[in-house]
């Protein structure tokens, strides 16, 4: 049975920021927010997390593992390099929906993401280290078959990567919905997923769903750990299973 910690991560009163004392360069926002990203990759990946970038202001973190005075000095060293602050809610969960869904309701119930007032939150709890377990996270990670044979030496880049999307986009939808899974795209043509203890079947069945709705064929390699690193890792070795195989889905546990 699955444990999975999930930070919600939110730029503070970005949006009255990005136009305030006037609209500000759209090249200097989106360097700002893929720096801001790379960072927290970085802070969090270090301490064996993983983070996605999601919306750009607003990004979702899996930390197991990652206790809250860690969560506070992340806090604090990204406030003392950039000229804007966030809040972090922390929260834990039998499935990374119902762990993510805690820790915005702790955001929400904090103020506006657009009050002023409303700086540096730091809302939520870890799970004890007696409490985590070396099952505690379960990631898959999809990809497109052949998406480079089928696509990127076919067609122009742009149609490309609308296949690429509409596969991703089918499968958040269907792994949210069905699964209790967050789905993120991670680039190229890459998905990653925190899940819940779902079996080979319900991979099946995802894959199955996106092929039938949008033509889009995927594998996947699911792992276990006691970090979203530890998880994460297993599932890729996995996914070389599919590949090596010819498999559409591979557990690694």
């Amino acid at each position: 049975m699955t444990n999975t910690q999930v930070t919600h991560i939110q730029i503070d009163n970005y949006g009255p920021w990005t136009v305030t004392p006037e609209p500000r360069r759209e090249v200097d926002l989106q360097t700002l927010q893929s720096r801001l990203y790379a960072d927290l990759s970085q802070l969090f990946g270090n301490r064996d997390g993983y983070v996605f970038f999601t919306r750009f202001d607003n990004m979702v973190a899996v930390t197991n593992g990652i206790d809250m005075e860690t969560h506070a000095l992340v806090q604090e060293s990204v406030g003392n390099r950039y000229p804007v602050t966030m809040s972090l809610s922390v929260a834990t969960g039998r499935s990374p929906v119902t762990a993510l869904g805690t820790a915005t309701e702790q955001l929400q119930e904090a103020g506006s993401a657009q009050d002023r007032h409303r700086r540096e939150i730091l809302k939520g709890r870890a799970i004890d280290e007696d409490f985590r377990a070396d099952d505690d996270v379960q990631i898959a990670h999809f990809d497109v078959d052949d998406a480079t044979g089928k696509y990127t030496d076919r067609l122009n880049e742009f149609d490309t990567f609308i296949q690429i999307e509409q596969g991703y986009a089918e499968l958040m939808r269907y792994m949210r919905h069905e699964h209790d899974s967050l789905s993120f795209f991670v680039g190229g043509d890459n998905v990653i997923a925190a899940c819940p203890a779902l079996d080979s079947p319900a991979y099946a069945d995802a894959v199955e769903h996106v092929h039938d709705a949008v033509d889009v064929e995927l594998k996947v390699g699911v792992g276990r750990g006691k970090t979203a690193a530890d998880a994460g890792m297993e599932a890729k070795h996995a996914l070389e299973q599919c590949r090596n195989a010819g498999s559409a889905v591979e557990l690694g546990f």
